[in-house]
């Protein structure tokens, strides 16, 4: 029996907002962990040297990169969420035509196709 569009899209809202919800799960753990190793290292700093310093700066570093990274993919979730709420969901942003069922399958806060996608990494490039 086909699905029909309402609950198509209800299942995908459902994915979405999954996703969203263990991104926020995900950068509250690391944000509390980050908070953790900033205490640690406050009052475990006496006799750094510079290899020391240097590995808790290097370690804060990645910890942010991480935080940022999760922050970045939440927005993209949001964002998509954002889109099927106002029913442009699963169209490119760039060229208007529909985005491959495969290809939100795979990344379902895919916003562009893949020959948008593509023109845009080599602008970047």
């Amino acid at each position: 029996m086909p699905v029909d569009e309402a609950t198509r899209t209800e299942q995908i809202r459902l994915t979405l907002l999954a996703r969203y919800d263990e991104l926020t799960a995900e950068y509250e753990a690391e944000h509390e962990r980050g908070q953790v190793l900033r205490l640690v290292e406050v009052s475990d700093s006496a006799g750094d040297d510079q290899a020391d310093s240097g590995s808790k700066t290097a370690e804060r570093d990645t910890a942010g990169s991480v935080l940022r990274t999760i922050l970045d993919r939440r927005d993209q979730y949001e964002h998509a969420l954002n889109r099927l709420a106002a029913g442009g969901y699963g169209s490119c942003e760039g060229c208007a035509a529909p985005i491959p069922v495969e290809r939100l399958e795979i990344f379902p806060a895919a916003t562009t196709c893949v020959a948008c996608k593509q023109t845009r990494e080599r602008r970047a490039a």
